[in-house]
């Protein structure tokens, strides 16, 4: 048997998926033991009891001057920005992403700025945005939104673009008139495919939640970890990351489960 045709049942594809994390998991201990047994103070590998120690301190107990749970205070101000930031990026894709993508004078007018904004390198645009919005939460979503927008428009453009003509010219053959045809005929089509462009922007969206905090900020994810490495906390840094992996990776779940639940159709072509 070719190996192209070799798939894995279920079973193994879960331990499959197991072994990269794993093995990362055995050279963290081994590099950890190693520099721990030549330098007991050593903090650029910490012990997996320091950081467990690390993780009650910040999540579990109150802080001694302000009485919040630090990390739990920094995940709710993080994700409420995020969040704001994604949904108003969502909601100017598709209506600006359908516009272009469907109408001959949108796309002309304004797909070549698009492509060319979007080339723009958004942590380049932090500064400015600073001065001109201040250090307070709006420059920060304004950065997500730049930084995401701008790609899913063109994604949600180029997936218009690929729809079968012959549905556009039945529908006008049937009398739907241009707003009928985007509503009834492109935006049910285009949802499930725009929750996978969103999919593939929470990664970039969580990078720069991360810088602008890091620049201004009092609390958030991105905020602590620059905090605590000027002590090169390494037992809090490292969960941090962790943490905020899981929080991304949950985030890209739920898309999945509701790209599933909601457009069952679009599932089960993918899986023909």
């Amino acid at each position: 048997m070719r190996l192209l045709n070799l798939k894995p049942d279920r079973t193994w594809s879960f331990a499959l998926a197991l072994l990269p994390f794993l093995a990362l998991l055995i050279a963290y201990t081994m590099g950890s033991a190693i520099r721990l047994a030549e330098n007991p103070n050593d903090k650029l590998l910490p012990g997996f009891n320091s950081m467990v120690e690390a993780v009650k301190h910040y999540a579990l107990q109150p802080d001694a001057r302000s009485g919040i749970y630090l990390m739990w205070n920094d995940t709710a101000s993080s994700m409420t920005l995020l969040l704001s930031a994604l949904a108003i990026s969502i909601l100017i894709a598709l209506v600006f992403g359908i516009m272009i993508g469907l109408l001959p004078v949108m796309g002309a007018t304004f797909g070549p700025v698009v492509a060319v904004m979007s080339m723009v390198p958004p942590l380049a645009l932090l500064p400015i945005l600073f001065i001109i919005m201040g250090l307070g939460d709006a420059a920060k979503i304004t950065l997500i939104v730049i930084g995401t927008t701008l790609k899913l428009i063109r994604d949600v453009a180029l997936r218009v673009g690929d729809l079968p003509r012959e549905q556009l010219i039945k529908a006008q053959t049937l009398g739907a008139s241009t707003w009928q045809i985007g509503l009834r005929v492109v935006l049910p089509q285009i949802l499930p495919r725009l929750i996978d462009a969103v999919r593939l922007e929470i990664g970039p969206a969580w990078l720069f939640l991360i810088a602008a905090e890091a620049i201004a900020a009092d609390s958030g994810l991105g905020y602590r970890i620059f905090l605590v490495r000027r002590y090169l906390a390494m037992d809090v840094i490292i969960p941090y990351v962790i943490w905020i992996t899981l929080l991304a990776f949950l985030m890209d779940l739920a898309l999945r489960l509701l790209q599933r639940r909601a457009f069952p159709w679009f599932a089960g072509a993918r899986a023909a």
